[in-house]
Parts: structure tokens; C-alpha cells; sequence
């Protein structure tokens, strides 16, 4: 990767020059990919997540948005602390330090922040994961077994493993490919030292995930015997290899 930083008085991109090495602001509007047919798809929600086809491949870009009721003050709005310290910022240089670590992440392009007296707005754009379902979609769609279940616990043991700590570990941010298994959206994450505390916490979160999207509507026992426990095998095995 050949990390670039292109300033300007209102804000600041950061870029992979190997993967495109010109990344300027309008790489950040979909309404820019819009006018050059090249906006696939784009999506609301919290997110504000747009597919663009981009002179660096296929591309997810995000603009950040705050979530609960904190959202109805702030909106997409994030209070200023320094550059190193906005959201697509840290995203990257996560994404980029999992990279190193081997770990199954997609592959950062470029983030930027735009600032405006004590706040700021951000965005991230990744290159896409192709022919892959969220692991929210498999559920649905009745793919989760004892196999799959085994294979995210091992995703999540691996990332364990490195340090890795992921604030919103659920169904929609395990993307299942056609060969292998990714963890998506690592906004806030970062690498902490071994804890059991942590880990159990984010695996709950992903078991409330589950729950939430119905993986246990045949019955505790048998989301148990055929999602929980085959999945902590495949995250025990993994952390302890």
C-alpha cells in the first residue's frame, strides 16, 4: 500500500496510491458516479452505503452516520478532535493494519473528512467483496447450518486471535463468499490487548444478532445444538491454535 494525504482548507482525504493515484472529493459523491452511470446501487439506512464502479475497481463508499438518539441532534455531524482521530480516518489505518495481519478484511481505498468549526462529516470507500451475502442473508435465506456456524466462529476467532475488537459484531457484517469468510464495517473498532471480557461481549453481540433475526425460531435447544455450539467450537479451536 502507498499511503497518500491530499489536504485542502476544509478537510483532508486519505488515499492507496497504488490502487488509483488520483483520489480527490468527488470520488466521495455519488451523485459524481451518478452522472457517469457508474452508481450500481445505493442504499439508505444509517450507513448511506452506495455500490460505484471506480477507476480502482468495484467500490462500497460510506458516509458515516450516527445511529440512536444522538442522531436526531447530530445527524451525520461528529464533534472535531484531530484528523487521526475522525472515523474514516481510524477506519482506514484499521483496515490497513488488519491487512498486514492477513486478516480477511476488504481492501481500503481512501477516507476524507470535511470539517466545519467544532465538527466534521466523513466517508470510507473499500473495494467491494464480489458474489458474497451478509451473514444476515444466509440466515434468511436458510444457509446457516452446523458447517457455516463453525466457519464464523472460526472468522471471529481469528480476528480475536490478532486483538482485534469490533463494536458492531453482527449477522450483517459477516460477509459469506463463494471460498471464504470476511468481517465487515469496523467503524470505532481497534486492537486491544487479550481479554476474556471482551471477546465474550462481542460474541454476545453476534449471538443477540442471531436471535434478533429469527436464527432461534425452531427453538433454543436446537439453535443451540445447531448454531451456538458448533460456532464456539470453530471460535475455540481457532483462538487456541
Amino acid at each position: 500500500m502507498h499511503e497518500q494525504l491530499r489536504q485542502d482548507a476544509e478537510g483532508a482525504i486519505l488515499f492507496d496510491a497504488s490502487l488509483s493515484p488520483q483520489v480527490d472529493g468527488r470520488w466521495f459523491d455519488p451523485g459524481y458516479w451518478r452522472e457517469r452511470s457508474a452508481l450500481n446501487t445505493q442504499a439508505g439506512g444509517r450507513g448511506g452505503v452506495a455500490m460505484v464502479a471506480t477507476p480502482a475497481g468495484e467500490c462500497v463508499l460510506r458516509h458515516y452516520r450516527r445511529g440512536g438518539m444522538v442522531a436526531r441532534v447530530m445527524g451525520d455531524r461528529y464533534l472535531w478532535t484531530g484528523a487521526d482521530r475522525t472515523r474514516g480516518f481510524a477506519e482506514f489505518r484499521l483496515l490497513q493494519a488488519m491487512a498486514q495481519l492477513q486478516l480477511p478484511v476488504p481492501q481500503v481505498v481512501a477516507a476524507q473528512y470535511r470539517r466545519a468549526g467544532l465538527h466534521y462529516r466523513a466517508d470510507l470507500m473499500t473495494r467491494r467483496i464480489p458474489n458474497a451475502q451478509t451473514l444476515a442473508e444466509c440466515l434468511a435465506a436458510g444457509r446457516l447450518d452446523a458447517e457455516l456456524a463453525q466457519e464464523v466462529g472460526a472468522l471471529v476467532g481469528r480476528f480475536h486471535r490478532a486483538g482485534v475488537w469490533h463494536a458492531d459484531l453482527n449477522a450483517h457484517n459477516v460477509l459469506v463468499g463463494p471460498s471464504m469468510l470476511h468481517l465487515i464495517d469496523f467503524d470505532r473498532g481497534r486492537l486491544r490487548l487479550p481479554a476474556q471480557g471482551w471477546r465474550m461481549a462481542n460474541l454476545l453481540r453476534l449471538r443477540r444478532s442471531l436471535f434478533k433475526l429469527g436464527a432461534a425460531a425452531e427453538g433454543a435447544a436446537r439453535f443451540e445444538q445447531t448454531i451456538w455450539t458448533p460456532l464456539m467450537y470453530g471460535y475455540e479451536r481457532t483462538l487456541s491454535a
